[in-house]
């Protein structure tokens, strides 16, 4: 099928991304750039209608990552904000989200399996994947509802682990700023038809703030075996964090000033956080070439941390633990036609504890919240490539997926303390506490989803791509029963978005480019104010131009810019909950959501030994309040990596980050309650040193 779409189309992309992998070579062909998250079986890229970001393995060496920030700083799109510690919010093709709308915004998956169960995100879940140790990581940018459903309504980060037959194992020491120090382990071996890999890695951080730091631990095991008509990839993924959180340093431009880059308000605040999950992968192959694969989960979490962000600074304690599966069949139904059909499901029991030792106003000392939620997902899906003519291919998906969520409060209902007390605030007088409990109930959540697409070949160097989706994203658990102000319901709709996007890429020779133009609409979106009160029935818009240009210049010299140009605005204002008082929000900016974001990196490899990049790194301006009263004037980085191989066994690395030693926020908010303006602050110039042996 396709076979000159197949060879011809691949070839611009694999040509694109190849400088991903090191030094491009000008002669034709290129290796083609083979994807597994845009779907469920190994497929060119040049055959799907995605857009397509790879972080690749050589790449994550050279970055040696602290944060999983650097690891993906410069992909066009996307921009992980990096708090204290393994913190971290996200944006692809969005604001940065904050609160309980964040969650279920992007799908963070690895091998393609869900990291969090859905309905349960953590707005921090990339700190229990392995990034730090992985074959290499891929961006799937804007809405991705039919594979993922309600979980991919701007994205999908997918964390792909290393193949046991290319693991020839090493060993890794690093040191760093502030008692910095880390180690990894990777080994693997083969057996007849199975093969086992491990890697292993604990890092130790004695923080640059003051009563700061973390230590953390990951392992992820790999088992493969090879049959012949059957394959099985089984992997198993521990992670453990242990973390004294610095809290945000207050005060408008509190970044610039020399005397408090190191303070910590929240010495006070810590997150520990464990999870376990175990997969296999099933893949059998029929007559024809048809293909069955069937994945079955279980996943493990458990987190306590204090919410310095917050009055009162209270705790909260969650845990889910879920067993699900997923499934798909592909097959040609024609000549011209193929399909991928396929039914998940999933179910979780998750529970979550909040509360504070001191009250104060609205806030009551106790327990706040006590509550446990029994949720199920049942999904059909199916995905269509037509093949139009040799050089066209059109795609078609939907999706139709169920939500069943049963809730038990484990405490009174409503907007009372603990013991049943009522709150007074001490500013207004008002009666009712700021947290308020709804009753024990049942809510279902039934969307389907729909994508087209279209892949046309103008030349064998350039490629187009055409786009269209409608994605969704269901309530999440605390949406609807971490209610806020004395309400007694959340009547939500599941977040609706539309999104259409058109693409060129291609090249030949030393250049190759990937131009994508965006627009998307949400409606039903929940967002957070700048009282940090969960707002419900707003609608934005967003839209944008992305580029990714690479060089590949004489004397092995590269050049790559990536950027985005993008604008997210509100389009309706909104009610605060249990209030008629309108929030003028139509035709604001979204906070944090800078409008430009730039890179550019330049590579030189004199030899085969020998490897060196700088990479400057531009963050626009943003608003940090919803008013847009507020705002972030954005900075530039600079950062310096180095790579040496002294021997057959050994390399030694270097590299500098924020190498002009700029003043600069990792994040930068507004908060009404906290006191106004607020910042993790970023650090000075570090130097990190790493070496490595071949085991």
């Amino acid at each position: 099928m396709g076979l000159k779409l197949s060879l011809l189309a691949r070839r611009p992309l694999a040509l694109l991304l190849l400088p991903l992998a090191g030094p491009v070579c000008a002669d034709y062909p290129a290796p083609e750039l083979v994807t597994v998250t845009a779907s469920r079986e190994p497929r060119p890229l040049g055959e799907l209608a995605a857009s397509l970001s790879v972080v690749s393995g050589e790449e994550l060496l050279q970055s040696a990552a602290v944060h999983v920030s650097e690891a993906l700083a410069g992909q066009a799109g996307v921009w992980i904000n990096r708090g204290n510690g393994q913190e971290h919010l996200t944006a692809i093709r969005s604001p940065v989200l904050t609160g309980a709308g964040s969650c279920g915004a992007f799908a963070v998956v690895k091998d393609g399996v869900p990291v969090r169960a859905t309905g349960f995100c953590n707005v921090n879940q990339l700190f229990d994947v392995n990034t730090e140790q992985a074959a290499r990581i891929e961006v799937l940018k804007g809405p991705a509802p039919v594979l993922y459903g309600s979980d991919a309504q701007h994205g999908v980060i997918n964390v792909l682990s290393g193949d046991p037959l290319a693991n020839t194992g090493n060993l890794t020491f690093e040191l760093g700023p502030s008692d910095y120090r880390r180690v990894k382990l990777n080994q693997g071996a083969v057996n007849g038809s199975h093969a086992f890999g491990i890697a292993v890695n604990g890092t130790g951080d004695g923080g640059f703030k003051r009563d700061s730091g973390f230590d953390q631990q990951k392992m992820t095991g790999r088992h493969d075996y090879l049959g012949a008509d059957i394959s099985v990839r089984t992997l198993l993924s521990v992670n453990n964090l242990n973390q004294e959180t610095a809290g945000y340093v207050y005060g408008r431009g509190a970044y610039k000033d020399a005397a408090r880059k190191r303070e910590n308000p929240n010495p006070e605040a810590f997150r520990d956080s464990r999870s376990v999950r175990l997969q296999s992968r099933f893949e059998l192959s029929g007559e024809g070439g048809d293909l069955w694969v069937l994945t079955p989960y279980a996943r493990y979490t458990d987190m306590a941390f204090l919410m310095h962000f917050l009055p009162g600074t209270p705790l909260e304690e969650n845990g889910q633990r879920s067993l699900g599966l997923q499934s798909a069949y592909v097959g040609d139904l024609s000549n011209a036609l193929t399909a991928t059909l396929g039914f998940d499901l999933e179910a979780t029991d998750a529970w979550l504890r909040q509360s504070q030792e001191e009250g104060f106003s609205v806030f009551p000392a106790g327990r706040q919240y006590d509550y446990r939620v029994n949720a199920l997902v049942a999904a059909l899906f199916g995905s269509f490539d037509y093949e139009l003519s040799d050089v066209s291919r059109a795609t078609f998906g939907a999706r139709h997926q169920i939500l069943r969520y049963r809730y038990d409060n484990r405490m009174r209902d409503g907007d009372t303390g603990e013991d049943g007390s009522v709150c007074i605030s001490s500013f207004t007088g008002a009666e009712g506490c700021r947290y308020s409990r709804p009753a024990d109930r049942r809510d279902l959540f039934e969307n389907t989803s729909v994508e087209f697409g279209l892949v046309h070949e103008f030349s064998p160097v350039l490629l187009g791509v055409a786009k269209m989706a409608r994605g969704y994203r269901a309530p999440q658990a605390t949406e609807l029963y971490r209610l806020q102000n004395g309400q007694r319901r959340a009547d939500l709709d599941a977040e609706s978005i539309d999104s259409v996007e058109f693409g060129l890429r291609g090249g030949g020779g030393t250049l190759q480019f990937d131009l994508v133009t965006f627009y998307q609409e949400k409606k039903d979106v929940v967002f957070q104010s700048s009282d940090r009160l969960n707002l419900s029935d707003g609608a934005t818009r967003h839209y944008g131009f992305e580029y990714d240009l690479r060089w590949q210049l004489p004397r092995n010299w590269r050049l790559a810019f990536t950027g985005t140009l993008a604008r997210h605005r509100y389009t309706a204002d909104v009610t605060a909950p249990g209030s008629n008082d309108l929030i003028e929000t139509a035709g604001n900016d979204i906070d944090t959501a800078p409008r430009r974001l730039f890179a550019v990196r330049l590579g030189w490899e004199p030899s085969q030994s020998t490897q060196a990049e700088l990479a400057w790194d531009h963050t626009g301006a943003y608003f940090t309040d919803i008013e847009n009263r507020y705002r972030y004037d954005g900075h530039e980085l600079l950062t310096l990596r180095l790579r040496q191989q002294l021997s057959e066994r050994a390399t030694v690395g270097v590299r500098v980050r924020n190498l002009a030693n700029v003043d600069y926020a990792e994040r930068a908010d507004f908060s009404r309650l906290g006191g106004g303006e607020r910042y993790f602050i970023g650090e000075p110039r570090s130097v990190y040193v790493d070496l490595s042996l071949a085991l």
